[in-house]
């Protein structure tokens, strides 16, 4: 196996160490360009994004398997439960939980909004230097 810990620049010799995906220091940089460590986020942003994701899954793992998990703990406690003529069971599982992850995909867009305004992204800033035609095969035209 190849040694992916150094980068050889042009043809000469000279090798550049990498990180490992950790900043040294914590100067203002291109986060949509900074690579992502999940276990030592390089970067405030980072932080605070990740921060967001995991909150979310939990709280999406909660909402998608937890009426499947209470029916098996408690099958005839969900089961004796009537909603809107339906077992509780039923109504949890096919209505509630597609709505909770539905739900949750808004508040995903809605915080990491929020984080880019507070940290400065802006995801506009590379449209406006590609105005060149795309061709169809999704390659450039050439002119």
């Amino acid at each position: 196996m190849t040694d992916n810990t150094k980068h050889n620049t042009d043809s000469d010799d000279t090798a550049v160490e990498t990180d490992g995906g950790v900043a040294a220091s914590h100067e203002p940089s291109e986060y949509l360009d900074t690579e992502v460590n999940i276990f030592n986020p390089s970067t405030p942003f980072m932080r605070d994004h990740l921060r967001l994701i995991w909150g979310l899954f939990v709280v999406w793992a909660i909402v998608v398997f937890g009426p499947v998990t209470a029916t098996y703990l408690a099958p005839d406690l969900m089961s004796s439960i009537t909603v809107l003529g339906f077992p509780l069971h039923y109504l949890l599982t096919a209505v509630a939980a597609p709505f909770g992850a539905l739900v949750l995909s808004g508040v995903y867009a809605y915080k990491r909004d929020a984080l880019d305004g507070k940290y400065g992204v802006d995801h506009t800033a590379g449209e406006a230097a590609n105005t060149e035609a795309t061709a169809v095969d999704g390659g450039v035209e050439q002119r």
